[in-house]
């Protein structure tokens, strides 16, 4: 009998959560742009708090991970669909800060009318208001207490019944026991396989799902500091866009500085021309046609599986530098 491809389990939100706060599962996208803008990210919490159903995740993972008796293991799940979903609750319920369109570290604060039953983006004219939660975080962090907010919040409104606003704060707390399904793809499946998975779900196409899932998996492995390089990535290629996006890394992003990457792609701050403006599908491109004289993307991917890291590790090292005069124009070389 042929082995299932994939089982869908469900999990609670609260667990998935936990995973991602554990790094039991890699969620790079968090180290990207957030690309949901803020209503999106209100409307996802009022499809959870009316029970509407928000969507399968898509989880894979790879069985090469050593252990310490010599045996094999299924390694950390990386989430093949569904980082925007995953990246909203963190930051709604969490109160994680993202990193929004413009590369700018900022948090998405969602309110909440217990009246009305009603999410918002907070705004200045609800933080103002007595009648709205400005941030539903507070109701998710671990010292909150229930019964205090009931009455903080009847001491401003006094003709509110006590017994609704608790069942109302009870229920909006109760979303994260919401079950989410989880599509677990086969540990047994191979790389070509569970690429060919994440294009047909992909609707971005096949090139940018191919270097998506690259870049998932450079920034997946903490071995070769893969989630530095893909911010080296990102940020390089924001660089050649907006060259004035450096004074946000130096001051939002120290670590960033430090390391071995900055110094090599600060020249492109101060390039006047603007002949072309390399996407991160580029630069994997050319990075790979460079090294290994391939450039198809599903060809890098089979690479950065587990064992192409052992064989190639080198290729995560690869630095932006600057041509020199008679160079051939590379973007990328390996340092």
């Amino acid at each position: 009998m042929a082995t299932p491809r994939y089982q869908v389990v469900p999990h609670p939100i609260s667990t998935i959560l936990t995973w991602v706060k554990s790094k039991a599962i890699a969620i790079p996208e968090i180290q990207r742009p957030f690309v949901w803008d803020s209503s999106q990210v209100r409307d996802l919490l009022d499809s959870l708090y009316k029970g509407y159903p928000v969507g399968y995740l898509i989880s894979w993972s790879n069985p090469t991970v050593r252990l310490k008796d010599g045996g094999t293991a299924a390694g950390k799940r990386i989430l093949i669909d569904g980082q925007q979903r995953v990246t909203a609750l963190m930051a709604s319920l969490l109160g994680i800060t993202i990193i929004n369109k413009d590369y700018e570290v900022t948090r998405i604060k969602i309110a909440f009318n217990p009246i009305e039953e009603r999410f918002e983006v907070l705004n200045p004219v609800i933080q103002k208001s007595k009648d709205w939660i400005a941030d539903i975080s507070e109701l998710f962090a671990p010292d909150f207490h229930l019964l205090n907010l009931v009455d903080a919040y009847r001491e401003k409104n006094p003709d509110v019944d006590k017994n609704a606003i608790f069942d109302v704060f009870h229920r909006l707390i109760k979303i994260e026991n919401n079950m989410v399904g989880i599509i677990e793809l086969s540990n047994e499946l191979d790389i070509e396989t569970v690429t060919e998975i994440f294009i047909r779900v992909n609707s971005q196409g096949t090139q940018l799902s191919q270097a998506d899932f690259a870049m998932s998996k450079i920034a997946a492995n903490e071995t070769y500091q893969g989630n530095v390089l893909r911010k080296a990535i990102d940020y390089f290629c924001h660089l050649a866009i907006s060259p004035d996006f450096i004074h946000t890394i130096q001051a939002k992003d120290l670590e960033f500085t430090k390391t071995d990457y900055f110094p090599k792609m600060k020249w492109i701050a101060k390039e006047n021309e603007d002949l072309y403006d390399p996407s991160y599908t580029d630069m994997l491109r050319v990075a790979f046609t460079s090294e290994f004289g391939r450039g198809r993307l599903q060809d890098l991917v089979a690479l950065l599986d587990g064992e192409g890291y052992t064989r190639e590790a080198n290729l995560l090292r690869f630095t932006v530098y600057k041509p020199e005069e008679g160079d051939n124009g590379a973007i990328v070389k390996r340092g």
